[in-house]
C-alpha cells in the first residue's frame, strides 16, 4: 500500500503541523488555531454577522478574526452566506459538520471544569452560559420540568424546552417562555447557576429579574453543576 504522497498532502489541511494520521491531531489542525474553537462555539445557536462574532470575543482583533472565519470556511467547517432584502448583511452559519463539533465542545468544558484553575466567576459570552447548560445539565433530571425557560441577556434572547433527557436550546424571543431570567450579562446568571451565588443576592444587587413562574425558574436551575474536581 502507497503512502500519500507529498503532493496529494499539501492539498489537505491533515498534516499541515503535526503529520500524524490521527483524527485528533487533524481537529487541531482544523480548529486549533487561538480562537477558531470559540468561533465555533459561537456560531452553534445560528449564524451571525461579523460584528456579532467579534461583540461576543472582545479579545479578538477584526483581522484575526477575518483570518479564523477565511480558514474555517476553508476547510467546510462554516459557510458564508447574504441575507436577503431588507436585511442585506452577511452572516456566517456552521456546515452540518461544523455543528457536530458540539460534542467536542461540550466535552472540552467539562473536562477543564474538573480543574481547581477553572473560575466560573469570569466573563463568558451568551452562547457560551447556553452550551453550558447543555452541557452542564443533570440529564436524569430534565424531565422534571414542565414548561419553557426564558433568557434575556443584554439584547439576546433564549428558550430552553426542556424534554425527557435532553435540552434544546434555541434563539428566540425569551417573553414567550413560562418562566423568564432577565440579565444584563451572562456572568450574572453563570453566578447562581455554577459558582452558589444565592439567586435572591443577584437581584439585589447586580440586575437579575426572575419573571413568571419562579418555582420552576429556580427548579430549572438546580439541575446544573460543575463536575467535581480531579487537578
Amino acid at each position: 500500500m502507497k503512502l500519500q504522497k507529498e503532493t496529494d498532502a499539501a492539498k489537505s489541511p491533515h498534516g499541515k503541523w503535526y503529520g500524524d494520521a490521527c483524527g485528533t491531531a487533524f481537529a487541531m489542525e482544523l480548529v486549533g488555531e487561538r480562537w477558531s474553537l470559540l468561533i465555533v462555539r459561537e456560531l452553534m445557536l445560528g449564524a451571525r454577522r461579523f460584528s456579532d462574532i467579534r461583540a461576543a470575543l472582545p479579545g479578538i482583533s477584526a483581522k484575526v478574526l477575518t483570518e479564523r472565519l477565511a480558514s474555517l470556511e476553508e476547510a467546510g467547517v462554516l459557510v458564508r452566506r447574504q441575507l436577503p432584502s431588507p436585511v442585506k448583511a452577511q452572516v456566517y452559519e456552521l456546515t452540518e459538520w461544523g455543528y457536530a463539533a458540539e460534542p467536542l465542545i461540550q466535552e472540552a468544558g467539562r473536562w477543564a471544569a474538573q480543574s481547581s484553575a477553572h473560575d466560573p466567576t469570569l466573563p463568558l459570552s451568551n452562547v457560551s452560559l447556553m452550551l453550558s447548560m447543555r452541557t452542564m445539565v443533570d440529564k436524569a433530571r430534565i424531565g422534571e420540568i414542565e414548561g419553557t425557560i426564558g433568557f434575556a441577556i443584554g439584547e439576546d434572547g433564549f428558550v430552553a424546552e426542556p424534554g425527557e433527557g435532553v435540552l434544546p436550546i434555541r434563539r428566540g424571543d425569551p417573553d414567550e417562555a413560562d418562566a423568564i431570567f432577565r440579565a444584563p450579562i451572562a456572568a450574572v446568571i453563570a453566578g447562581g447557576l455554577y459558582a452558589g451565588v444565592a439567586w435572591e443576592e443577584l437581584e439585589r444587587g447586580v440586575g437579575l429579574s426572575i419573571e413568571g413562574d419562579r418555582d420552576l425558574a429556580l427548579r430549572y436551575a438546580s439541575m446544573f453543576s460543575l463536575p467535581p474536581k480531579l487537578a
